[in-house]
């Protein structure tokens, strides 16, 4: 089986993408011995996602899978959007940014609370081949932070159709309607489809 770099060193995200992708032998930077650190500069997250794929696929001359996540809340002018790791400086913990949003969101009603989750993964070829797919999930910003799954905003991410935040959900729950969950499918079957990787 063709191994798959996951270029992250979220051991969240790492635990949720073998989840998802468990027909491939997907395995981490850590795992891969590769601590080269990738500056997203680009505009969007395919940019982003694309970037760091390329890098470590250069690098490392296999098959390498990066994504490029965050959190888009419409009252805030869909911040903290691609800056959503580096909100409040990369090192501040989730908690602190995720109560931070909670109070620069006190007094807005519901209906102006909305708020979604974009992922986009791409997969870069030691021949220079890149493919991208891009996923949505929509929600609310929740009022207060609840659950003890997940990682990053999930705390206050509220799912209307689960009347839970995405860290109260199951990891099967939340990998089966999450972003990530979504965009990871649509590339196995990108892959599966042009027949790229074996496994």
């Amino acid at each position: 089986m063709e191994q798959i770099i996951f270029a992250t060193k979220n051991k969240g995200k790492i635990k949720e993408v073998k989840s998802i992708l468990h027909e491939f032998e997907i395995i981490s930077m850590e795992e891969a011995c590769v601590a080269v650190e990738v500056i997203e500069d680009g505009k969007t997250f395919t940019e982003n996602a694309i970037k760091k794929a390329t890098e470590i696929s250069k690098i490392t001359g296999k098959i390498t899978m990066a994504d490029d996540s965050g959190l888009e809340i419409d009252f805030l002018d869909k911040k903290p959007g691609v800056y959503s790791a580096r909100y409040l400086g990369e090192n501040t913990p989730y908690i602190e940014k995720n109560n931070h949003i909670l109070h620069l969101m006190e007094n807005v009603p519901e209906q102006k609370r909305s708020a979604r989750f974009v992922c986009a993964i791409a997969t870069a070829f030691p021949n220079g081949k890149i493919v991208t797919t891009q996923s949505t999930i929509e929600g609310l910003i929740a009022h207060e932070i609840k659950g003890e799954n997940g990682f990053g905003y999930d705390p206050i991410f509220f799912v209307p159709e689960k009347g839970k935040t995405t860290a109260e959900l199951s990891p099967e729950e939340k990998n089966a309607i999450s972003h990530r969950g979504k965009a990871l499918k649509k590339m196995k079957e990108l892959l599966a489809k042009e027949g790229e990787i074996s496994h």
